[in-house]
């Protein structure tokens, strides 16, 4: 079941991408310049997509390539749907 991840913001490394009732959002960080501060890579998050809750941050994050944030995502995905 494989995520499909777009840019969702185009001045902003942000990617998202549902499956299965779930969302998925992969951005990018770094401690200067524009964007989202922190610690540097690529946060991976996931949501139930149809329940008004908080996001929670995929283990390991952040990643330091995008290759890995999406392959945590994977993961997840997998963790997550029904069989």
């Amino acid at each position: 079941m494989p995520l499909q991840f777009y840019r969702s913001v185009r001045d902003m490394e942000i990617w998202s991408a549902s499956s299965h009732g779930f969302s998925f959002v992969i951005s990018f960080g770094s401690p200067g310049g524009p964007g989202f501060h922190g610690r540097s890579g690529y946060l991976a998050s996931w949501r139930p997509l149809h329940n008004n809750q908080a996001a929670i941050k995929i283990g390991g994050s952040p990643f330091r390539t995008l290759a890995e944030a999406e392959g945590a995502c994977l993961n997840m995905i997998e963790h997550l749907a029904p069989r």
